[in-house]
């Protein structure tokens, strides 16, 4: 079933009023998203693409209970937006924005775990189980249903990785954007244990890039699993302190380069791609004789 999302997973969207919103709403309904509701404050009683419009993620989940929200909505109002989410009992938030201020991502992230809830982002591409379910921005056109598990702290790499990994006939059980920005909801560690967990995952690609400790801690936890890893790290030739381009990719105080993370990765037993047309033969290889 791959790990957070899947076949009939409700969805509410907030903001789906707005450019973003509208037109997201109808790409994930193509992929067989099953929204069941749209927030947008003193829009209420409005439809879009079929789909009934609230004020208050409070009024939406007393008329359609949804399981995930998905938010399209500006950086001034997305802490706000994403507490109501939490509060109205929702357990599962994905949250597009990009700017959004870090303290307000260091207190989503806190008030998610005090309720018991997952934050994905800011800054994400959503989620993507292939096949089943498309909670985000990825063009859907790039994956296909299988037992590889994706990690990606870069939204562009993770469309690139599941069109090599696709073409390889390596579909993907589910894929992550992790977000890009230099606090996230959820890390990478603990999605791959998701994925160690996951009777449908055979082996997880991450995709990583210059910056933070990421990476270094989904090694750790790597060293520990039955199923093989294979990372790529992006920014080898990146300079300290040069942002690479997501707020969060930059090589601060000597610590954060790509050279520092394969080394991590090397040493738990991850297999590690220098360009990303390696990881889908990576794969292959990690996978040979444990069919």
């Amino acid at each position: 079933m791959g790990i957070l999302v899947d076949t009939g997973t409700g969805v509410c969207v907030q903001g789906i009023t707005g450019r973003a919103g509208r037109m997201q709403a109808h790409y994930m309904l193509e992929a067989g998203t099953r929204i069941v509701s749209g927030v947008t404050p003193g829009k209420g009683g409005e439809v879009v693409e079929g789909i009934p419009v609230f004020d208050t993620v409070a009024e939406a989940q007393a008329a359609a209970p949804a399981e995930v929200s998905i938010l399209f909505v500006p950086p001034a109002v997305a802490e706000a937006a994403a507490l109501q989410a939490i509060e109205a009992g929702i357990r599962l938030i994905v949250l597009i924005t990009e700017g959004v201020p870090v303290h307000s991502a260091m207190r989503l992230r806190a008030r998610a775990q005090q309720a018991g809830a997952r934050l994905i982002g800011p800054t994400t591409p959503g989620i993507i189980a292939p096949g089943r379910t498309k909670i985000g921005i990825m063009p859907a056109r790039f994956y296909s249903p299988g037992p590889i598990g994706l990690i990606s702290r870069s939204g562009t790499l993770s469309y690139e990785l599941g069109a090599q990994l696709s073409a390889a006939g390596l579909g993907q059980s589910t894929v992550v954007g992790l977000g890009a920005d230099p606090v996230v909801g959820t890390g990478m560690a603990e999605l791959l244990q998701l994925f160690a967990a996951d009777p449908q995952t055979e082996a997880v690609v991450l995709v990583g890039e210059v910056g933070g400790g990421q990476e270094e801690a989904a090694a750790r936890f790597a060293a520990t699993m039955d199923k093989p890893v294979v990372a790529y790290i992006a920014g080898h030739s990146v300079p300290p302190g040069v942002r690479m381009g997501h707020a969060g990719a930059i090589v601060q105080g000597g610590t954060g380069s790509a050279a520092e993370k394969l080394r991590a990765l090397e040493a738990a037993g991850v297999g590690t791609a220098r360009h990303p047309g390696q990881v889908a033969g990576l794969v292959r290889d990690a996978l040979k004789g444990r069919r």
